[in-house]
């Protein structure tokens, strides 16, 4: 009787398990029949270099404006710019087996968080790394369509603050990972998010 009680108990737990196993991967991967997908990100610096991105950013403390007036290349004017991002999306459904995806799988996104980290672990807001942030911006991605969304990267306020603020009179170069992570809903309310990962260098670099 005693081994019997204990098998029940044993089989018992092993279902509480299993369903709560499943419910994690429900909530890790939303309740959407379909994946946002970020197919591309990019980053370029502040000012007039803004529309030029790649694949990693150099993101520069300060630049010395040399135009307009009363900038001159004699009497540059130290300057603060912010940098941007570049995602481009699509989507795919979560069931290769299941129909195209239609109007309501459509997913729009409507805000983002951007945070840092370094690979030697040295993490701490404010000291270490820029403070992530949120933001907000709002993009479309139709049913077997592509979407792209720009967005800020770096602030302005971030390079007026520690780590960042010193590193305008230091050759030090931080190299971050920048981790975006965008939200929205499809068409019938069901949350969704993707994040994707792209190199941030912030230093005091040479001007052009």
């Amino acid at each position: 009787m005693t081994q019997m009680r204990f098998i029940t108990r044993f089989v018992a737990l092993a279902a509480v398990v299993g369903a709560s196993v499943s419910c994690g991967d429900v909530a890790r991967s939303g309740q959407s029949p379909v994946y946002l997908i970020i197919s591309d990100l990019k980053a370029g610096r502040g000012g007039g270099n803004s529309t030029t991105k790649g694949s990693f950013l150099l993101s520069d403390v300060i630049t010395n404006v040399t135009s307009p007036a009363p900038c001159t290349p004699t009497s540059p004017c130290p300057t603060i710019f912010n940098d941007v991002g570049e995602a481009n999306f699509t989507m795919a459904p979560k069931d290769i087996t299941a129909v195209a995806p239609t109007s309501n799988n459509s997913i729009t996104i409507t805000r983002y968080r951007v945070t840092y980290r370094r690979a030697d672990g040295r993490n701490t807001p404010g000291v270490d790394v820029p403070y992530g942030f949120d933001g907000a911006a709002t993009v479309t991605v139709p049913e077997g369509g592509t979407a792209v969304l720009g967005f800020e990267m770096v602030r302005h306020a971030a390079k007026l603050e520690a780590p960042l603020m010193a590193l305008q009179s230091n050759p030090v170069i931080i190299t971050t990972i920048a981790d975006v992570t965008f939200y929205g809903t499809d068409r019938v309310g069901n949350d969704v998010q993707a994040t994707g990962s792209i190199q941030v260098d912030f230093g005091n670099f040479g001007d052009q």
